[in-house]
């Protein structure tokens, strides 16, 4: 069933993005390609889907994308501040003008009282009214904090299904 809902979602945010003319990046952690490869699953993303990282270690988050090490030192991996330079530097390291961003515990290890399984920060790009987002300079970027219940598995899907509901949206909002 998840899986049927996560289709319609592609097709609607396929439609979304080449009714604009854009492209995604998608810069994963806690969901290990599982955006991309979701997004690959519809025939013809080509067209709207520029490429996907997967930056699971702190090592890949800097290399890939240039987040830098103190910030994910100064707030940790899993923080609002990480996910927007994840999106941004999506957007620096691609060619597409929109990029979503997750990083979270996945569970069932890796927990903390601040941060327990099941935390998810979301980050999303889009272009901003201001200019286009060449080199991520002018995007309007949002950022979020879900807690996801369930086990691991549940805890990625969700994060997934969440992602691109609102990736969706924004769109519609554009």
């Amino acid at each position: 069933m998840a899986h049927d809902n996560t289709s319609h979602l592609v097709e609607q945010l396929a439609d979304a993005l080449l009714h604009h003319g854009w492209m995604l990046a998608t810069a994963e952690s806690c969901t290990g390609g599982m955006i991309a490869a979701r997004c690959t699953d519809l025939s013809g993303s080509s067209q709207w889907l520029e490429r996907g990282f997967v930056s699971y270690s702190n090592e890949a988050k800097h290399e890939m994308l240039g987040v830098d090490p103190a910030l994910i030192a100064q707030h940790g991996a899993v923080s609002a501040e990480v996910a927007q330079a994840m999106a941004l530097g999506a957007l620096r390291h691609s060619q597409a003008q929109v990029s979503l961003a997750v990083t979270g515990v996945a569970g069932p290890t890796g927990g903390s009282a601040d941060k327990p399984v099941g935390t998810v920060w979301l980050a999303w790009a889009l272009p901003s009214d201001s200019g286009p987002t060449l080199g991520a300079d002018t995007a309007w970027v949002k950022t979020e904090c879900v807690h996801f219940k369930g086990d691991r598995a549940a805890v990625r899907e969700a994060t997934l299904q969440h992602a691109l509901a609102t990736l969706l949206h924004w769109l519609r909002q554009h």
